[in-house]
Formats: C-alpha cells, structure tokens, sequence
C-alpha cells in the first residue's frame, strides 16, 4: 500500500472527532427511533441506518484504509460513555459494523467512492448489524411477515442513511472546501490533470 494511502495522525484524530459528534447522535437517535416503534409495522427500521452512519461517511471524507472501521468502532465507544442504551455491547456492533463498511472500500481497492459505493456500504453495516442480533435470538420470535420487514426496511435506511445521506454530506463538504483540510490536493492529482 502507498504511504500516502495510510492514516497520518490528523487523519486518525479527524475520524476520533467524528466519531465522538456520531457517539453522541447515536446516543440522541434513541429516542428518535423509539417514537416511530408504537407504529408498528417496523416503521423504525427505516431509521436504523443512522447506527451505521458513522464509518460509511468517515471513510468517503478521508478516504484511507481503516477508517471507516476506526470511526465506527470510536462512535459505538462514544455512545457508551454517553450513557446509551445498549451499553457495552453498543461497542461490538460498532466494530463489526465498521468493519463490514470498510469491507465494501476495500472490495473497490479504495479507489471508488461514488454513491453506489456508499449506499453498499450502509447496507453491509445493516448487515453486520443483523449477525449479531441473530445472537439475541429476537429476529426468530417475530412472525415470517414483520421478520421480512424488518429486514427490508433496515437495509432501506441503512442504504439511504448511511450511504446515500453519508455520500450527499460529503459532496457538500466537498463543495464547501471544508474536505481538502482533510484529503489536500496531492501531486497524483495534479498529474491526472496533465494527462
């Protein structure tokens, strides 16, 4: 891998930054989803994906290997020293979230990162997600039609969430400057100019 491919200091503090304002929105989405869970019909799945949002979005702004696993993994931490409602084990669906993320970057060789890529991305977090509530055993007790919608609207909004929403914020950084304090211009991308 190129030097310039690996995570620098700023880029790892960067991603810890993130991490911790994600911790504390996945601390504050809570509730959120708890207000949608009387409506039934799973409805609150469609809101899951913001519990993935962190490393699908750490990764398209700096762009480095590691990232995305780093900030989910941070942000899960950070939720559980906000006091969040899954304690402890908040920690291991950040990890193995994260890691699913960044699993979709890699498969790119962490040369793509279009919205397709993104929305891949939220939707292997909800993935991961699913393995390990498969533990819990919580999936099996609901009936054949509510466990279908719940699937289908956990990867729907981990897809918008966490990928499309991850990627349209970004774009904005982008247009605003504010990613080349993270990712500056480097002379690979000068000589793709002159080409």
């Amino acid at each position: 891998m190129k030097n310039h491919r690996k995570l620098k200091l700023t880029d790892i503090l960067v991603t810890i930054v993130i991490a911790l304002v994600f911790g504390l929105i996945y601390k504050l989405w809570g509730p959120v989803s708890y207000l949608l869970k009387p409506l039934g019909f799973q409805i609150d799945q469609l809101i899951y994906g913001m519990w993935f949002m962190a490393g699908p979005f750490a990764l398209l702004l700096i762009r480095k290997p590691g990232t995305a696993l780093l900030a989910e993994t941070a942000a899960a931490l950070g939720e559980v020293l906000f006091a969040g409602q899954g304690g402890v084990i908040d920690f291991y669906y950040g990890f193995l979230q994260g890691l699913f993320a960044e699993l979709v970057f890699l498969v790119f060789r962490y040369k793509s990162f279009n919205f397709s890529v993104a929305v891949l991305s939220g939707m292997a977090s909800a993935l991961a997600s699913f393995i390990l509530d498969l533990g819990y055993g919580y999936l099996f007790e609901l009936a054949g039609w509510n466990l279908i919608l719940n699937i289908i609207f956990r990867f729907i909004g981990a897809g918008l969430i966490a990928g499309a929403f991850s990627y349209v914020l970004v774009k904005a950084l982008e247009s605003a400057g504010v990613a080349n304090i993270v990712r500056p211009v480097s002379k690979d991308d000068y000589d793709v100019l002159n080409q």
